[in-house]
């Protein structure tokens, strides 16, 4: 099984390409700090949208943005300029949503879009959100789940 759940804040503005059969792909770096270890360090990761979630991505997330990431490693290979072979990991996102803090004030991640692969997502994916869905209050009797 190939899973990984991160939180943390984004590094830079999600960028955002489209190939050439018109899928979208959203490019962002991750920050993830390790609580527990004697020097309190970072991580940094590159991660990778597609479709939908690239296109929330870059329309909800700014650098800094806190958020939640549910995806899983992909390694990659290339040929660099030096003529060596270079590789890495990328986190490929399945689903993201809104971690809180300031930025997004805080409270619960009910009223809070998110997007991915999960059911509940699936759901709101049918509806597009509007601007004014942002920080709405959502009462539990009008969630359908």
């Amino acid at each position: 099984m190939n899973k990984v759940f991160l939180s943390g804040n984004l590094t830079r503005d999600p960028e955002v390409r489209y190939t050439q059969t018109g899928k979208a792909v959203a490019r962002m770096g991750i920050a993830v700090r390790r609580p527990y270890s004697k020097e309190n360090a970072t991580d940094f990761f590159n991660m990778t949208a597609w479709d939908k979630t690239a296109e929330f991505c870059q329309r909800y997330l700014t650098k800094g943005s806190r958020v939640l990431v549910e995806g899983r490693l992909q390694t990659y290979s290339y040929e660099g300029k030096d003529g060596t072979t270079k590789s890495g990991v990328d986190i490929q996102i399945d689903n993201i949503e809104f971690a809180g803090g300031k930025r997004e004030g805080g409270g619960d991640s009910e009223s809070r879009p998110s997007y991915g692969n999960n059911s509940a997502s699936r759901q709101n994916s049918s509806s597009s959100f509007d601007d004014d869905f942002v920080g709405e209050d959502i009462s539990d009797d009008e969630v359908p789940f």
